[in-house]
C-alpha cells in the first residue's frame, strides 16, 4: 500500500512546497503593503506633530517676548501686576514677589507714629525728628491763617529736609503717614501730599525729595515690618486713600501676592524649559525671565489655526506627549489626536487581516485537498484490493459449489446409480445449487441497489406468512437442526416483499453459519411504537459480535473473523441488509450481541396515509 502511494505522496509534497513557497511570499507581500501604508500615515501626521510643536515653541517665545515690559516694569513699580510673571536674576527671585512682613506682634512703627503724633500736639518733648515736626507745625500754622502760599513753601522745605536726612523706614513711613493725613484736604489736598500717598514726588526738587508714595514704600519695605505694625499702616494708608480719593485696587491687589511663593528652577538651566507644565521660563545670562502659561489653550488655539490652514479636520485635535515636572523645549513634543487617521489605521489593520485569513484559507484547503488527495488514493487502492479479495472469494466460493456438483453429478451417474447409496445425493445437489444461487443473487441484488437500478415495489405484506417462507429456506441452511419462532401476530408492513425476504434470508443464513451450537436457535419478534414505527427484533443464538465491530459488519466486502472453522460467505450478506432497510427509510443495527447470541432490531417508519 505505502509503495502505491509513494508516486502520489510525492508529487504532493512537491506541490505543497511550491503552494507554501508562493503562500509565504504573498504574506511577506501583504505585510510590507501594510507597513507602507503605516509609515505613509505616520509620516503625515510626524510632520504635523512637528509642525505643532514647533508653532508651540515659537507662541511662547513669542508671548515671553511681549510681557517683557509688563516683567520690567513689575520689578521696578510694587504696584505694578506681577501675576503671570517671573524673574530671576543673579539668584535673587524678584518675581513673583517674594517679601512678606515677619510674623510677630510687635508694634514699633505704630509706637513711632503715635510719639510723632503726641510730639507735634505737645511741643517741647524731645525726640527723633524734631526738626520736621517744627515744620509741619508751622505749615499747619500758615494754613490756620489763610496762608496758602506760605504753607507751600513750608512743605517744599519740609520734604526737601526730608530728602536730605532721611529717617529709617521703620520711622520714616510713621511720619510721612502722619504728614499726609495731617495735610489731606479730601480732594482739595495739594498735589505734593498726593505724591505722598500714591503717585511719588515730582522731580522739581531736583531728585532730593525721597519715595514713591506711602503705597509703594509699604509694598517695597513691607519685610522690614512685622505683620501687626504692616497691618497697622496698610489700614491707615487706606483710610488716607479713600479720604483722599486716591486709587488704592492695585495697592489692595499687590497685598494679595506678597510672598506668593518661590519657583524652584533646576541647576543648570540652559534653554527654554517648561516648569510643571504652568511656566515657560527663558534663561538669558544672569537672569531667568518666564510667564505663568496654559498649554491646553496655546494647543486649542495651535489646532484651530491648523483647522484654518485646512491641515486638520473638525474633530482632530493636539495633545502633549509624555512630559516631565521639568521639560526642556528641545525635547518637547506635541501629538495629534485625529480619529480619521485611526479609522485609516483600523482599516489597514482589518484589510491585512482579510488577506493574511484568506492566505491561511488557502494553505488550510491546499492541505486539506493534499489529504483528501492521499485518502481518495488511499481508498482507491483499498477497494482494488477489495474488488481483488472479492473477485477471489466470489470465484472460490463459485468453484466449490460448482465442484460439488459436478463431482456428486459424476458419482451419481458413474459408480452409484440406482443404488440406495445415493439417495441423498439429490438432495445434496440442491442443497448445493441453493447456496450457489443465494450467493448469486446477493452480489447481483447487491450491485443492482448500489447502483441504484432497483425500483422497489412496495405492497401489504403479513409478515407470518414471511416467517413461514424463512423457515422453509432454512430448512437446508444448516447442517444442523434449526428452531426458528416467530412472535409477530397480524402485523403488517409496507414493503417490498422481495427485498424483505433477502433480508431475513441473509440475517437467518449468517445466523445458522456464525454458529457452533446443535440446534441453532432463530427468533424473530415484533412490537409496534407510536413513536419509532415498527421494530422487528432478530436474535440468534450464535457465537456473537464484538461490540467494537457493531458497526464495521456492516461495511463492505467485510467478514468477521471468527474462531474455529473458516465461515465462506462474500461480505455482502449485512451490507445488502443495510441497504435494503434505506429503501424502505428505515434503518438496522446491532441491538445486543455476546457468548449467548445476536439481537438485530429493525425499524420500519410508519407507512404514510
Amino acid at each position: 500500500m505505502v509503495r502505491r502511494l509513494l508516486p502520489t505522496l510525492i508529487a504532493l509534497g512537491f506541490g505543497l512546497l511550491a503552494l507554501g513557497w508562493g503562500l509565504v511570499s504573498l504574506q511577506i507581500i501583504f505585510t510590507q503593503e501594510r507597513e507602507d501604508a503605516y509609515t505613509q500615515l505616520r509620516s503625515r501626521r510626524d510632520t504635523l506633530e512637528q509642525y505643532a510643536t514647533e508653532t508651540l515653541r515659537q507662541a511662547l517665545s513669542r508671548r515671553l517676548d511681549e510681557n517683557i515690559p509688563a516683567l520690567y516694569r513689575a520689578m521696578e513699580d510694587p504696584l505694578a501686576p506681577a501675576d503671570g510673571l517671573y524673574l530671576l536674576f543673579r539668584s535673587y527671585q524678584f518675581l513673583p514677589r517674594l517679601p512678606r512682613p515677619p510674623p510677630g506682634p510687635q508694634t514699633p512703627a505704630r509706637g513711632f507714629y503715635e510719639d510723632f503724633r503726641q510730639r507735634l500736639e505737645s511741643p517741647g518733648r524731645p525726640g527723633p525728628a524734631q526738626e520736621r515736626l517744627e515744620m509741619l507745625r508751622a505749615i499747619e500754622a500758615a494754613l490756620a491763617r489763610g496762608e496758602e502760599a506760605h504753607a507751600e513753601q513750608f512743605l517744599e522745605a519740609l520734604l526737601r529736609h526730608r530728602a536730605e536726612h532721611p529717617l529709617p523706614p521703620h520711622q520714616e513711613l510713621p511720619f510721612t503717614l502722619l504728614l499726609a493725613e495731617r495735610l489731606q484736604r479730601g480732594r482739595a489736598t495739594p498735589s505734593l501730599v498726593r505724591g505722598l500717598v500714591r503717585g511719588g514726588l515730582a522731580d522739581d526738587f531736583g531728585g532730593i525729595a525721597r519715595g514713591a508714595g506711602l503705597q509703594r514704600d509699604l509694598l517695597r519695605e513691607c519685610q522690614r515690618f512685622t505683620q501687626a505694625d504692616f497691618d497697622f499702616l496698610r489700614e491707615r494708608i487706606l483710610q488716607l486713600s479713600a479720604g483722599m480719593g486716591e486709587p488704592a485696587k492695585a495697592f489692595r491687589a499687590r497685598i494679595q501676592e506678597l510672598g506668593t511663593g518661590a519657583l524652584v528652577l533646576p541647576n543648570g538651566l540652559e534653554e527654554p524649559t517648561l516648569i510643571g507644565e504652568r511656566w515657560y521660563v527663558h534663561p538669558n545670562g544672569e537672569a531667568v525671565r518666564g510667564i505663568a502659561v496654559s498649554l491646553e489653550e496655546e494647543l486649542k488655539a495651535i489646532a484651530q489655526d491648523m483647522r484654518s490652514r485646512e491641515l486638520f479636520g473638525a474633530e482632530d485635535g493636539l495633545r502633549l506627549g509624555k512630559t516631565d515636572a521639568v521639560q526642556p523645549l528641545s525635547t518637547l513634543r506635541v501629538e495629534a489626536v485625529m480619529p480619521r487617521w485611526l479609522s485609516a489605521e483600523a482599516d489597514i489593520a482589518r484589510r491585512y487581516g482579510l488577506k493574511t485569513m484568506l492566505v491561511a484559507s488557502c494553505g488550510a484547503l491546499a492541505v486539506a485537498i493534499g489529504v483528501i488527495a492521499v485518502l481518495a488514493q488511499r481508498r482507491k487502492y483499498r477497494f482494488l484490493e477489495l474488488q481483488s479479495d472479492f473477485v477471489a472469494t466470489v470465484s472460490h466460493e463459485l468453484r466449490t459449489p460448482l465442484a460439488s456438483i459436478r463431482l456428486l453429478a459424476e458419482t451419481l451417474e458413474r459408480r452409484v446409480g440406482g443404488t440406495s447409496e445415493g439417495k441423498d445425493y439429490p438432495a445434496r445437489i440442491i442443497q448445493t445449487t441453493d447456496t450457489l444461487h443465494f450467493l448469486v443473487e446477493n452480489i447481483l441484488s447487491f450491485n443492482r441497489i448500489d447502483k441504484g437500478r432497483w425500483a422497489p415495489r412496495f405492497s401489504t405484506v403479513r409478515l407470518e406468512e414471511l416467517a413461514g417462507t424463512l423457515r422453509t429456506d432454512l430448512l437446508d441452511a444448516s447442517q444442523v437442526p434449526v428452531n426458528f419462532t416467530s412472535d409477530v401476530a397480524e402485523l403488517e408492513l409496507v414493503a417490498d416483499p422481495a427485498l424483505l425476504r433477502l433480508l431475513l434470508s441473509n440475517l437467518g443464513r449468517n445466523a445458522c453459519a456464525y454458529n457452533r451450537r446443535n440446534p441453532v436457535d432463530i427468533t424473530l419478534r415484533a412490537h409496534h411504537s407510536p413513536t419509532y414505527g415498527h421494530t422487528l427484533l432478530f436474535s440468534d443464538n450464535g457465537i456473537g459480535i464484538p461490540e467494537s465491530e457493531w458497526e464495521n459488519v456492516f461495511h463492505d466486502f467485510y467478514r468477521l473473523k471468527s474462531p474455529g472453522p473458516e465461515v465462506h460467505g462474500s461480505g455482502l450478506g449485512l451490507a445488502l441488509c443495510r441497504r435494503i432497510m434505506r429503501l424502505h427509510g428505515g434503518r438496522i443495527h446491532v441491538a445486543t450481541s455476546g457468548p449467548e447470541g445476536t439481537t438485530f432490531a429493525l425499524t420500519f417508519p410508519e407507512p404514510r396515509r
